[in-house]
């Protein structure tokens, strides 16, 4: 799989929380981070307004691509 690096900005006490519990636990904050966003995402997908709004962006967006001539 491949991966895409991102940056985050966090507020200092939330960083050094983060950090400490990743300590704690022997893992990189990296795999906490990843674990609470795909939780997050996991969540999120279960939302039938937020599927519709995606289906809207996804229609809104084909329109646009036909109306310069990306797609058919």
């Amino acid at each position: 799989m491949s991966t895409k690096v991102t940056t985050m900005r966090l507020p200092e006490p939330m960083a050094k929380q983060l950090a400490a519990i990743a300590r704690a636990e022997g893992i990189p904050v990296s795999e906490i981070v990843r674990e609470a966003i795909g939780e997050h995402i996991a969540t999120r997908c279960l939302d039938t307004d937020l599927i519709k709004r995606l289906r809207k962006l996804h229609q809104e967006d084909g329109d646009a691509l036909k109306d310069l001539g990306i797609e058919d």
